[in-house]
C-alpha cells in the first residue's frame, strides 16, 4: 500500500468475520446436501490461513519479512491440516462425535449444526488475532522471530509424523480394531493434538516484541482447552472407547493422554514381574 493508506485493524478484523461467517453458512448447506459434518474442520483450519493472508496484506505498518513468513506458515499449516482432515474425509466415514451429536439433537440437528458452524466462523477468526498482531509488528527481526520459525518447524514435523503413523496404521488390515501404540502414539495418546497446540505458541513468539504482542498468548491458552477439555480430547476418547472397549481402557491406564511421555507398564507385564 502507498503512502499512509492504512488498514483499520478492526476493518480487517471485521471483513475477516464477515468472510469466515460466509464461507461456514456455504459449507453447512454442503454438509446438509452430502450428510457428513465433519467438512467444518477442513474449513476451520483453511479459513485461519486464509485469514492470515489476508491480516498480512493489509498491515503495511508491519516489517515486510515477518508479515511473509507468517502468512507463508500460516498457509503451510492450513493447507496440510485441512488436506489432511479432507483425505480423511473422502476416504472414511463421517467423525464419530457428528454422529452422537446429530444423534443427540434429533430433529433440531441441522439448526444446531448451523449455530456450531458459525461458532468455528468466529474460532477461525480468533485464533487468527495472533497472525494479525504479528503482522503488524513493525519491530526489526530478531532472536524471537527465529525462535518461531524453529519452534514452528519442529510443532509441524511432529503433528505430520504423527498424522503419518496413525493412517499408516489405520490403513493395515491386520490391525482392524486395535489401538494404535505405534511411534508417537506409544508415548500419548494424542499427539497430533500436543503438537498442533505446541505449533500455536510459534506466532506469540513472532507477536512477542510487537504492541499487544503479549496478548497472542491467547490463543495456545485457548487451544489447550478446547482440545483438553471440548472438542477435542474427551470426544475423541468417549468414541474410541466405545469402538475398542477395554484395550482402549488399557491404552488410557498406561499411556499418558496428552504430553509424551513414557508409558507405565500394562497389567500383564506388571503380572509377570510379580
Amino acid at each position: 500500500m502507498a503512502g499512509d493508506a492504512r488498514v483499520n485493524p478492526w476493518m480487517m478484523v471485521a471483513c475477516g468475520w464477515a468472510f469466515a461467517a460466509l464461507m461456514m453458512a456455504v459449507l453447512w448447506l454442503v454438509q446438509r446436501r452430502y450428510g457428513d459434518a465433519g467438512i467444518v474442520d477442513v474449513a476451520w483450519g483453511l479459513g485461519v490461513g486464509l485469514l492470515a493472508l489476508f491480516f498480512a496484506i493489509g498491515s503495511s505498518e508491519g516489517l515486510l519479512a515477518r508479515r511473509i513468513v507468517v502468512a507463508a506458515l500460516a498457509l503451510i499449516w492450513s493447507l496440510r491440516l485441512s488436506g489432511y482432515i479432507f483425505w480423511r474425509l473422502l476416504t472414511m466415514p463421517e467423525d464419530g462425535r457428528y454422529q452422537t451429536l446429530k444423534s443427540n439433537w434429533g430433529s433440531a440437528a441441522q439448526a444446531k449444526l448451523f449455530g456450531f458452524y458459525q461458532i468455528q466462523a468466529a474460532a477461525s477468526l480468533l485464533f487468527a488475532l495472533p497472525m494479525l498482531i504479528a503482522s503488524r509488528n513493525a519491530s526489526p527481526w530478531g532472536i524471537a522471530d527465529t525462535l518461531g520459525v524453529i519452534w514452528w518447524l519442529l510443532a509441524l514435523s511432529g503433528e505430520a509424523m504423527a498424522d503419518r503413523q496413525l493412517a499408516r496404521f489405520r490403513a493395515d488390515p491386520t490391525t482392524k480394531g486395535q489401538v494404535c501404540r505405534e511411534g508417537l502414539w506409544k508415548y500419548s495418546r494424542h499427539p497430533n493434538y500436543f503438537f498442533e497446540w505446541l505449533h500455536w505458541w510459534s506466532y506469540c513468539l513472532f507477536a512477542a516484541t510487537g504492541p499487544w504482542g503479549w496478548t497472542s498468548i491467547a490463543a495456545p491458552l485457548g487451544m489447550l482447552y478446547l482440545i483438553t477439555r471440548v472438542t477435542g480430547i474427551p470426544p475423541t476418547e468417549e468414541q474410541a472407547l466405545k469402538s475398542r472397549g477395554d484395550a482402549y481402557r488399557e491404552y488410557q491406564r498406561t499411556t499418558s493422554a496428552f504430553i509424551p511421555w513414557p508409558p507405565q507398564a500394562s497389567e500383564r507385564e506388571t503380572q509377570c514381574a510379580t
